[in-house]
């Protein structure tokens, strides 16, 4: 199923955040606080994962994005991203037989021929694995960003046009870019939260976040935990999810 934009339609609005989306910022510096190596909060990071799929089950969010590895974070120390590699395949070796178990679907997104063979490897039988499952949907964006994201869109979109045979200089709309977005299979996300601080998107999802409620936090996300999660969607019901409407539209919507 591919979802329809929401600038070119209107979402349906629930209680609970359909879909949730997190910058899980902050691990380094909750290791700095404690006199810890920065590898210390990575290791704590994971752990506040596994916590907040859980919550999110007990919730009902059916999809959860988070963002485990920017194309921007290459830049970080060697050491680091080696150590964030390992971890990554660590996390992918012990806990897709505990996700398979709960009914959750793993995908993950991203540039991931950067990644080494092992990785890609582990990544394509996680996928292929819970493929099936339908409870929760969690996506690992990583070596992923919002520019990458829209740029391969557009390329797909084109060469499928071209092979088509549909004119050159054609406009194009966003029914035919969506299909080729790296979450199409997912609806835009209703939550954003950041946590760590900072008060920007980072080039995460910049084309789905076009219409998402945004909730920062000053909590590191080692320290991120249900109660953090549910203070996020508790924000997120006082919100009027208008789309472009009317306060008074949605009044008479309800009536």
């Amino acid at each position: 199923m591919i979802y329809s934009s929401s600038t070119t339609a209107v979402p349906e609005v629930g209680t609970v955040p359909r879909h949730v989306a997190i910058i899980m910022d902050g691990n380094g510096r909750w290791a700095t606080k404690r006199f810890l190596p920065r590898v210390a909060g990575h290791v704590k990071g994971a752990d506040a994962v596994r916590g907040v799929v859980e919550t999110c089950l007990e919730r009902g969010v059916e999809y959860l994005t988070l963002f485990a590895f920017s194309s921007e974070n290459w830049r970080r120390p060697e050491e680091e991203v080696s150590m964030l590699m390992r971890l990554f395949v660590t996390m992918l070796e012990r806990e897709v037989v505990k996700m398979h178990a709960n009914d959750i679907r793993l995908k993950v997104v991203g540039d991931l021929s950067r990644f080494n063979e092992q990785l890609q490897t582990l990544i394509a039988n996680a996928e292929r694995k819970t493929a099936r499952n339908t409870r929760l949907t969690v996506t690992i964006c990583a070596n992923y960003g919002g520019r990458w994201d829209i740029m391969q869109a557009v390329n797909k979109m084109t060469a499928e046009a071209t092979t088509n045979g549909q004119p050159a200089g054609q406009a194009y709309t966003e029914e035919q870019l969506a299909p080729h977005l790296a979450m199409a299979y997912a609806p835009e996300p209703d939550l954003f939260i950041r946590t760590g601080g900072e008060q920007r998107i980072s080039n995460f999802l910049l084309w789905q976040l076009a219409y998402t409620e945004l909730f920062f936090t000053e909590t590191f996300w080692p320290d991120f935990n249900d109660e953090c999660l549910d203070a996020a969607i508790a924000s997120y019901q006082q919100r009027e999810r208008r789309f472009g409407r009317t306060s008074a539209q949605l009044t008479e919507k309800t009536n």
